[in-house]
């Protein structure tokens, strides 16, 4: 972004009125989550903000469990930024965006403890359910973070269990089981744009934004993650600010997973 555009997009900002005619605080619409998506993953879900769109699907195996733990299953979660949906993006091994989006993504999944990872053994030391949620773009227009997490919260709140037998999966065959979810946590990105704190940024407003802070709360209101982003420090007063507008903001994503 030139320098010209940069600070327009500060003006507007600085105004309390954007470049599309949102107040800060607003999140863009229409703010959607469609299930069961794809007929090849155990769970699967699309979220549109705006005009961004990002697709999770949860697809399970079965293997044995880490040594330390071998009487519980695991969850990974994995990410790519496909060139269709942003130019910026390239084919290949996944780069430091994508690997972010879904450390922030998977740390607020696995801190919460979403999935009772012990309803996860099958036979303890030998087989455990690996549930592995793959996250793909296909618009990028701003704002992954959030697009992310409450597309692969509402994937595994849709996946169930395939049959098996004797360690061998048959993924034809999907049982009427869900997964083992006891909390559903979602994160809210905030960015600082000099004084201002904004929600839902667009791409335009990313490449302003000094700093970020992704914090993931429970539905009971505890913070289980944050993360950090951008160059710029924040306060102990911008991160307490920064806190308390993505709870309230989380409440009205929330709403949309039914």
């Amino acid at each position: 972004m030139d320098s010209e555009a940069r600070q327009h997009v500060i003006d507007c900002i600085n105004t309390g009125i954007r470049l599309d005619g949102r107040k800060t605080t607003e999140y863009r619409t229409p703010i959607k989550v469609e299930t069961g998506v794809t007929k090849n993953a155990e769970g699967s879900a699309k979220v549109t903000i705006g005009e961004t769109e990002v697709i999770a699907g949860v697809k399970m195996m079965i293997d044995k469990p880490y040594p330390d733990k071998p009487d519980e299953g695991t969850i990974m979660v994995g990410a790519e930024l496909l060139p269709l949906s942003n130019p910026d993006f390239e084919l290949g091994p996944p780069g430091i965006q994508a690997i972010e989006l879904a450390r922030v993504v998977d740390r607020g999944i696995r801190e919460s403890g979403a999935i009772d990872g012990k309803k996860l053994c099958i036979k303890e030391g030998e087989m455990v359910w690996i549930i592995s949620v793959d996250i793909c773009t296909i618009n990028d227009a701003g704002n992954l973070f959030d697009a992310s997490s409450l597309a692969a919260i509402a994937a595994i709140k849709d996946a169930v269990f395939p049959e098996h037998k004797d360690g061998v999966i048959d993924y034809k065959n999907l049982t009427d089981k869900k997964l083992p979810v006891s909390k559903t946590p979602l994160s809210v990105t905030v960015h600082k744009v000099g004084p201002h704190l904004i929600v839902d940024p667009t791409t335009e407003e990313e490449a302003v934004s000094d700093a970020r802070l992704t914090v993931a709360v429970t539905e009971d209101g505890e913070i289980c993650a944050m993360q950090k982003g951008g160059n710029e420090p924040l306060s102990t007063e911008d991160i307490s600010n920064m806190i308390d507008l993505a709870k309230e903001k989380i409440e009205e994503l929330r709403a949309l997973l039914g």
